[in-house]
């Protein structure tokens, strides 16, 4: 056990999981956890970090102005996998090491975008909101069995995405950044430029990082190559995709319906986009299942021993 490194978890979800806890806790004498529950931002999280040289980070922000503050903070280990809430520059700058795990909840995503298609392809939420006035309607949706799948970076998810889109008899789409040629040859994937996707498939995801060059990635002139029948899910990052543009296309039917996970401001504030009988809003969980929580857990438990410079 090391009983000189003082670690911080200000994960809310990691501090009330009891294994976690318990693992965590046979490796180091010393940990602090956010027992309190608390969303930790701004003074909250530089003095629930102050003394400790290691943390495990979920959605806080690590930038150069908190770092300056904290010089005995020596490690940063991620529980998740985006990047986008670390300044890595200002880690490396301040000697901050990195443990992190890519793909770790993959599985956990990917399948949430599977259901998340079939319930928009269905109008399962608008057909659930009328019955629960007293509307009984019967909505006609669509298969997603041999639609086109459209998955905008083709990462640990997205690859995950695409063969479980596969067992459904779908043709996959793929773009990215990276070259994708091995993994479509061998999963009978097609990979396109970002136009022909937005516009050949039925359901699109968004399975790319957020940084400067995706930022607004889908914006108004690159949902509007979508056709009006697809469906766009987003259960990457928010700040991905325009949401006025989104509103303005699903209200008026030039795109069929979205289902959003994750928002450019969490939570989101936009109530005339939420309540929209074709869209459908979930609270960022899309890694919210048990046996991700744990994955994403024990690999940030080893990324405060094995980790490396950002």
């Amino acid at each position: 056990m090391n009983t000189t490194s003082k670690v911080a978890v200000c994960s809310r979800s990691f501090s009330q999981n009891s294994t976690l806890r318990a693992e965590l806790l046979t490796r180091y004498q010393h940990v602090t956890f956010n027992d309190a529950g608390r969303q930790l931002t701004g003074e909250d999280l530089v003095e629930f970090l102050r003394g400790h040289d290691k943390a495990i980070v979920a959605l806080e922000t690590i930038d150069a102005s908190l770092l300056s503050r904290l010089p005995e903070l020596k490690v940063v280990s991620k529980f998740g996998v985006g990047l986008d809430m670390l300044d890595l520059g200002a880690m490396k700058k301040n000697g901050v090491r990195l443990g992190w795990t890519a793909g770790v909840n993959k599985r956990a995503v990917s399948e949430l975008v599977v259901a998340f298609s079939i319930l928009m392809l269905r109008k399962v939420p608008a057909a659930n909101l009328e019955v629960r006035e007293g509307v009984w309607r019967q909505h006609k949706g669509s298969l997603l069995s041999g639609k086109t799948v459209g998955i905008i970076g083709c990462g640990p998810v997205g690859r995950d995405v695409a063969l479980l889109m596969q067992a459904f008899g779908c043709e996959v789409l793929v773009n990215d950044v990276a070259d994708t040629s091995e993994f479509c040859l061998q999963h009978q994937a097609v990979g396109v430029s970002l136009a022909e996707l937005l516009g050949r498939a039925d359901v699109v995801t968004i399975h790319t990082p957020l940084n400067n060059s995706t930022r607004n990635l889908l914006h108004a002139e690159n949902l509007a190559l979508m056709k009006p029948g697809a469906i766009l899910v987003n259960l990457a990052r928010g700040g991905l995709v325009d949401e006025q543009a989104l509103k303005s296309m699903l209200k008026e039917g030039r795109l069929a319906a979205a289902a959003f996970d994750v928002f450019a401001q969490e939570p989101p504030t936009d109530q005339e986009l939420i309540r929209l009988p074709n869209f459908l809003a979930t609270p960022h969980i899309g890694g919210s299942a048990h046996e991700a929580i744990l994955a994403m857990g024990r690999a940030a438990i080893e990324g405060l021993d094995r980790h490396s410079a950002p």
